[in-house]
């Protein structure tokens, strides 16, 4: 998981803390390195959360490349793809170091031959469905590339690179995986990103007096507190009511899945922005925020105004002043705030309600600002910080299962997550194979409906992930799509 619109600077500390959902790897060599917290969560007897990073081909693949390109360029970039988790008789789990065969991790789909692309939609569809299920073999790196060289609807061919979430987080995955492509128009230059500073003059500082100061210092006090006391009886007692997008039951991780997406304009996306005076998350959260409840009225009428909150994921690296991602040394190195490893958060956002009284047409915008107030005021809040050290000394005093059994319920009482990053600004290709289409999904949680976002070349991808036979997910995209196209026409 990683969200860069979302990032935030984060204060230097003289000493390294492992936080729960918040985790700072330790610097050590590879060969003994313990898995951070988190890693153990992800990897448990409860949860086994992995990635998908799927590239779209505009001709059909050629794959003789493939094992050199993972040999010379994926596995060098960190010692983590080629090691295996192993524990001790304490329990205690570490990274050790393997000899990789290649040949076990590179997997290609065969699925009838001759058919339509609509058929093959479906296959591709099966295919991540039963792969998002598999589990990785403790004797193997936690990773595989799968090729799938059949035309679909969107594509000529498809690579989908399953990762899994011990691994790192979004960010550090999504840098990795880049650093393995060129620009498809020349790859003797850099890829370039979409700029991530804010013309906030107040989020500089300098604009802001002591005066206002003040009371920001106070509500921020007020915000931890009431966040604090909320998310502990989320964790607890209190879960979101049964809806179209929430079972409430257990195994969701277990069932079968399908994936969706969509496509929006990110010079749409940023005309709302400033025409709003928000951020482009606002604007995104908004949308999907607005889509869900369109979704729910449309399944069950009652719907409109069912308790559901959303946990939208943070990145917590310091990524002020910087619009690009670190190169994989930069990363790796503990001299810099954007390490490898997991290094995020969550917001717990209230989806805001539409009520019986409220049409569609009338409250499109009023989603996007109630999404830029709530999460404005989450983020003046160091609820996630404090909760990060109480989950850590919850793993001191009870073990890695125990915390993530806690994190599961936590996230199983909730009613979907939602995640986002930055992708490059210009084409690009691997093995001098262009890539039309880019985009990334969360699997093996406990959620019902998980929602990804990604740029690339002037457009936001949106996947939408969910239980297969649970939710329709065609009503479910065109829901999103009408909330996008209802929020651009009212802000116009």
């Amino acid at each position: 998981m990683g969200n860069v619109w979302l990032a935030e600077k984060k204060k230097k500390k003289k000493k390294k803390r492992l936080f729960g959902f918040i985790i700072y790897d330790r610097e050590r060599s590879m060969e003994s390195e313990p898995v951070s917290p988190t890693g153990q969560y992800f990897n448990s007897s409860v949860m086994s959360v992995s990635i998908f990073a799927v590239l779209e081909f505009e001709a059909p693949i050629d794959d003789s490349q493939f094992l050199s390109l993972l040999n010379n360029v994926f596995l060098p970039i960190n010692p983590r793809f080629s090691s295996i988790m192993v524990g001790d008789k304490k329990g205690t789990k570490k990274w050790k170091r393997v000899e990789v065969k290649l040949e076990d991790h590179l997997k290609v789909a065969h699925f009838p031959s001759g058919m339509s692309p609509e058929f093959y939609d479906s296959c591709f569809d099966d295919y991540l469905s039963t792969i998002a299920l598999e589990q990785f073999p403790s004797s193997r790196p936690l990773w595989e590339l799968h090729v799938v060289k059949y035309a679909t609807s969107n594509a000529a061919g498809n690579l989908v690179f399953k990762l899994h979430h011990s691994l790192g987080d979004g960010y550090s995955l999504m840098g990795a995986l880049l650093s393995c492509l060129q620009r498809a128009d020349d790859p003797s230059l850099p890829l370039t990103f979409p700029s991530l500073q804010s013309n906030s003059k107040e989020k500089g500082g300098k604009s802001i007096s002591v005066l206002k100061s003040v009371p920001r210092v106070l509500s921020g006090l007020a915000n931890t507190v009431l966040d604090l006391g909320l998310g502990f009886l989320k964790s607890n007692f209190v879960e979101d009511d049964r809806t179209a997008i929430r079972s409430g039951e257990d195994g969701v991780g277990s069932r079968p899945i399908t994936i969706t997406t969509l496509t929006f304009s990110l010079d749409q996306i940023k005309q709302i922005k400033a025409k709003l005076g928000v951020t482009i998350n606002d604007v995104l959260v908004g949308t999907v925020f607005l889509g869900t409840r369109l979704y729910m009225r449309a399944e069950r009428q009652e719907e409109g105004s069912a308790a559901s909150t959303a946990l939208v994921v943070l990145n917590t690296r310091a990524l002020g002043g910087g619009d690009k991602y670190k190169t994989v040394s930069e990363m790796v190195s503990p001299k810099v705030e954007m390490r490898w490893g997991n290094h995020f958060s969550f917001l717990n956002v209230p989806i805001p309600k539409l009520t019986p009284a409220e049409t569609e047409s009338s409250s499109p915008i009023s989603f996007v600002m109630k999404a830029h107030r709530i999460i404005k005021t989450k983020k003046n809040s160091a609820a996630a910080f404090l909760t990060g050290l109480l989950l850590e000394k919850m793993r001191q005093l009870r073990g890695s299962e125990a915390t993530a059994r806690y994190i599961h319920k936590t996230v199983k009482n909730s009613s979907m997550v939602i995640s986002n990053l930055i992708g490059p600004m210009e084409e690009i290709a691997l093995a001098n194979q262009p890539i039309r289409g880019l985009y990334f999904a969360l699997v093996g949680g406990p959620e019902v409906v998980g929602i990804t976002m990604m740029s690339y070349v002037g457009k936001l991808r949106v996947a939408i992930r969910m239980e297969k036979g649970f939710v329709d997910p065609h009503k479910f995209r065109s829901c999103i799509d009408n909330a996008f196209h209802m929020i651009l026409e009212a802000a116009n």
